[in-house]
């Protein structure tokens, strides 16, 4: 990061003013902290920074090699520890107000992982090293490929799915939002075919863990989607061809009932929340997935 940061010519006030123009919060206290250390910056932090020097292209290989770096930790959580409070008097593992991604909400179900949880290892050492498996479908059949991919509402492609808060602050876990791709890096999608044409939707995260999309099927946010850690209880998915759209766009259906997964209310702003509702011909039910 250093390097990466003189090879750009610019100062922290720059690299501030960069990243506000790109949509990040990047705070030059935040940034010059760590520099200054050898621990590991958050990853939306990073991201921030890599986008702010100019090199946005290969923020994917900062945060995988951020995440391989992680892994190499013999103890405690994936989040390196921090060798003390910050100018501020926060640890590095403790929440910023000056990084607003830093707020996302925790996912449902066994919260904390541990690198030496031998269960958790292989799915976190796969999302974050980038091993990609060979794709099983062909782009010209209906199914989409699987593997590690993106997914956008159609009629937004700038957004993707990812992980955010309910707007009522009904909830106190997470649930799927769209958000712009660029604020969306963590967590990455993983579609897992489940057979008989169905899938699993996992999200990675370097602090969460593995959660698979699961609708909400009780209280406040009932019909809203939450990554739970327990994958095998999680919601399966059908993956429709849209009619009359792109070869990549397609519903998204909960095998266990008769709906599809939209937008409330057919927002098109960020932050709005995916929902299970009544299949209609809206193009808010429209996914385009692409390959990360």
């Amino acid at each position: 990061m250093q390097q990466l940061k003189e090879r750009s010519g610019l100062t922290y006030r720059e690299l501030e003013k960069r990243a506000h123009r790109n949509g990040d919060v990047l705070a030059r206290s935040t940034l010059a902290d760590i520099l200054r250390r050898t621990s590991l910056p958050r990853p939306d932090v990073l991201a921030a920074f890599v986008r702010a020097c100019g090199d946005g292209q290969r923020v994917g290989a900062w945060l995988d090699a951020r995440d391989r770096i992680a892994a190499g930790i013999s103890a405690g959580p994936v989040t390196a520890p921090s060798p003390g409070p910050d100018s501020e008097g926060l640890t590095e593992t403790q929440p910023r107000a000056d990084v607003v991604t830093a707020a996302r909400p925790r996912w449902s179900k066994g919260r904390t992982i541990a690198l030496a949880t031998p269960v958790v290892i292989v799915p976190l050492a796969v999302a974050a090293w980038g091993l990609l498996p060979g794709s099983s479908a062909d782009p010209g059949t209906s199914a989409p490929a699987d593997g590690w991919v993106t997914i956008r509402p159609a009629r937004t492609p700038d957004l993707c799915l990812t992980d955010g808060r309910d707007r009522d602050g009904a909830y106190a876990n997470a649930v799927a939002v769209q958000l712009p791709c660029s604020q969306a890096t963590v967590p990455r999608t993983y579609l897992e075919p489940a057979g008989e044409g169905l899938y699993r939707i996992q999200w990675h995260h370097p602090q969460q863990g593995k959660g698979c999309l699961t609708v909400i099927s009780a209280g406040p946010v009932r019909g809203l989607l939450e990554p739970r850690n327990d994958c095998a209880q999680a919601t399966l998915f059908r993956l429709e061809r849209a009619t009359g759209s792109g070869s990549r766009s397609y519903r998204i259906r909960p095998s266990n009932s008769s709906r599809c997964v939209g937008i409330v209310d057919d927002d098109t702003v960020a932050g709005a929340e995916a929902t299970e509702e009544r299949c209609t011909d809206a193009t808010d039910q429209q996914f385009v997935i692409r390959p990360a």
